[in-house]
């Protein structure tokens, strides 16, 4: 199978920042992560690789020999993120050279204009040269680089080093597939990720059971289009794959991310009457509530569908959390269209929804729709919603005061660090007083008080270690 998107691999002839050798013991790399949990688990995987060849991690810039900014492409704001991070990298770069790389979903549509726009830039790479980062930094050292080019899909290979940091982490990332084939007119992941592959589940179990070695409970498997998965490879179906991993020793809680509707089967609502582990909570993209803007988006399913589906998960799990994408200010857009996508809301109902703007990207076939885009008005329906959204996210945690829960705590609350912040299955955040040994533990926690965003909670006097 021949390449959706050839790219570029090409070296230049100017000098980039010398960094130290492979062989010496004390380098250090600092990664700026920008975007979804694919571009978390991309930097986590650069990480294990670099530190074969000797980097350490640093959380500080000016500390590092190596710093990376693994961007993101899917709205446009997190591409003003990469000119603000750039600008003051060159201030800092003045004072402590550094070899600076630019990876990711927005290095592999801008490619080697990044070097026209940012002289100080010395290496540019997509997704798919993430297996590839070792060689490609060892490179820089001497000249320019560019990656960009997407692999054939027989031969893309998915990285089986651990992230470091899983050693100090409950919960953890497993990808299950990379790249995307669906033809939604608002996306720019085809054209960044490039085709879909499915990773052979013999690996994915293998990395969840390492994982759980390592002390992680709450493994969420990660891909663009996850029900999908398989189809194209002849890998055993999603659902099959969540028995498997849900079967792994030490999966206290399974979850995984992005779903799309067109695609969700009986045989995974079946999985939530099965499988105790999977979580009660399910992202569940909508993106519209109108069927005139689905056909636009190439979306391929209907709103009825949607709350089919949505009926469907909930009969099979009644305590099931769905949440949602929500896009407003498509082009065309009209008041009546947002009067669905606002009933929507109430009608599915969701507990939490994650609302944008839209955002025009570069290639994508929204681009080429006749009527242009209303920024102000959207910004306007906007508010309206996300109002709308948080009094449904408030009366839908207030609903479980007085309940018990079981958390899974996870950290202490940035706010304070004599207080513990967990999860529930259902994924709502839970701030309790409690020592920090009980990190890494299932606790039952009653629940005082819901808001908008949160919950408060105080733990009952029986803990219970998760497995």
């Amino acid at each position: 199978m021949t390449n959706r998107k050839k790219g570029d691999r090409s070296r230049a002839s100017e000098p980039t920042v010398p960094i130290p050798t492979q062989q010496h013991p004390h380098r250090k790399v600092f990664i700026q992560t920008f975007g979804c949990q694919m571009n978390v688990y991309d930097s986590g995987k650069m990480l294990a690789q670099l530190r074969e060849d000797g980097f350490a991690p640093t959380d500080r810039a000016d500390d590092a020999d190596l710093v990376l900014i693994n961007t993101c492409s899917v709205r446009e704001k997190p591409e003003h993120k990469l000119h603000s991070t750039i600008g003051s990298l060159r201030k800092l770069r003045k004072k402590h050279p550094f070899m600076l790389g630019i990876t990711g979903c927005m290095a592999q549509h801008a490619g080697a204009s990044l070097f026209q726009r940012y002289r100080d830039v010395d290496l540019v790479i997509g997704p798919d040269a993430v297996p590839r980062i070792r060689q490609l930094v060892e490179d820089a050292r001497t000249q320019r680089v560019l990656d960009n080019q997407f692999l054939e899909v027989a031969e893309y290979p998915f990285v089986q080093q651990l992230d470091p940091s899983v050693a100090q982490q409950v919960t953890g990332l497993v990808t299950i597939q990379k790249g995307c084939d669906n033809k939604c007119t608002f996306c720019i992941v085809p054209m960044t990720r490039g085709q879909e592959v499915s990773r052979p589940a013999t690996e994915i179990v293998d990395e969840v059971r390492r994982l759980t070695e390592q002390g992680v409970k709450d493994v969420t498997l990660i891909g663009q289009n996850v029900n999908s998965y398989g189809l194209k490879t002849g890998e055993i179906p999603f659902s099959e794959l969540l028995y498997r991993v849900a079967e792994v020793p030490g999966v206290a809680r399974l979850r995984y991310t992005t779903s799309h509707p067109r695609d969700m089967g009986e045989d995974v609502v079946q999985a939530y009457r099965d499988l105790p582990n999977l979580a009660s909570h399910l992202h569940l993209p909508a993106q519209t509530g109108s069927n005139r803007l689905l056909r636009r988006m190439k979306r391929f399913y209907t709103r009825e569908r949607f709350l089919e589906v949505v009926a469907q998960l909930r009969d099979a799990r009644p305590s099931l959390s769905i949440t949602t994408d929500l896009i407003v200010g498509f082009p065309g857009e009209t008041d009546e269209d947002f009067e669905q996508t606002l009933s929507l809301l109430h009608e599915a109902p969701f507990d939490g929804s994650f609302s944008f703007r839209y955002s025009p990207r570069p290639g994508t076939a929204a681009l080429r729709l006749p009527e242009p885009h209303d920024d102000a008005k959207a910004l306007e329906r906007l508010h309206v919603l996300q109002a709308q959204q948080s009094e449904l996210s408030l009366a839908s945690n207030r609903r479980l005061e007085g309940q018990i829960h079981e958390v899974l705590v996870e950290k202490t609350s940035r706010q304070n660090d004599e207080v513990l912040a967990g999860r529930t299955s259902c994924f709502r955040t839970v701030n309790f007083a409690g020592s920090t040994d009980l990190i890494g533990s299932i606790v039952s926690v009653r629940i005082l008080r819901g808001y908008t965003n949160s919950l408060r909670g105080e733990p009952l006097e029986s803990v219970e270690t998760a497995p």
